[in-house]
């Protein structure tokens, strides 16, 4: 069973330059924000393969690889999502090279596995949090799971600038077409005129 490590310490390998280790740990993920939702890795401790390799002038240059779940809500429905994620990172740790050669998980000779492997997971995941890759969401209007109702519609959309014309009442007396004839007649014979 691999040893829990939420950090490691890179010099009690004793590693010379040139010289590798691969070793395997436990690493708790924790919770994580995604597009303001909550989210927890399962299993919230992965086994996860770490190479490291030491380089000329006391540096390092780390792998990282292992594979949760992501729990959670889904992005398009709401249901409940757990996608898998396979995640492998890669740092470089070279003590004086200046920002892009200096990883933000090494402090000294000690590396954060943890915020590390919390932060590749992040990186690693997909745009969108789905329960399956064809998800269809929820109705825009309603708010009804199209998933569970696939045929769900709420027929042809009206302009609603041209909304108040449907309640026009054209087949009553005062209003139908027998109305405007007799109106047309009216006006050949000259009704109304003095």
């Amino acid at each position: 069973m691999p040893a829990r490590a939420d950090s490691f310490d890179l010099a009690r390998l004793n590693l010379r330059s040139g010289e590798g280790k691969r070793m395997e740990l436990d690493v708790e993920l924790g919770s994580f924000k995604f597009g303001e939702e909550g989210y927890v890795a399962e299993p919230s401790v992965v086994p996860v393969v770490l190479d490291i390799s030491c380089m000329t002038g006391n540096g390092w240059a780390l792998r990282l690889r292992f594979e949760a779940a992501l729990r959670g809500p889904c992005m398009r429905c709401l249901e409940d999502a757990a996608p898998n994620v396979a995640v492998d990172a890669r740092e470089v740790h070279q003590p004086g090279g200046g920002d892009e050669l200096e990883s933000p998980y090494v402090e000294g000779e000690e590396l954060d596995l943890r915020q590390w492997a919390h932060d590749a997971l992040v990186l690693a995941l997909p745009v969108q949090v789905l329960c399956r890759p064809d998800c269809a969401g929820l109705c825009v209007e309603c708010g009804a799971d199209l998933n569970k109702d696939p045929g769900h519609t709420h027929g042809p959309k009206i302009d609603p600038r041209w909304a108040k014309l449907g309640e026009l009442d054209l087949t009553s007396p005062s209003n139908g077409p027998a109305a405007r004839s007799d109106a047309g007649d009216d006006l050949e014979r000259g009704a109304g005129t003095p």
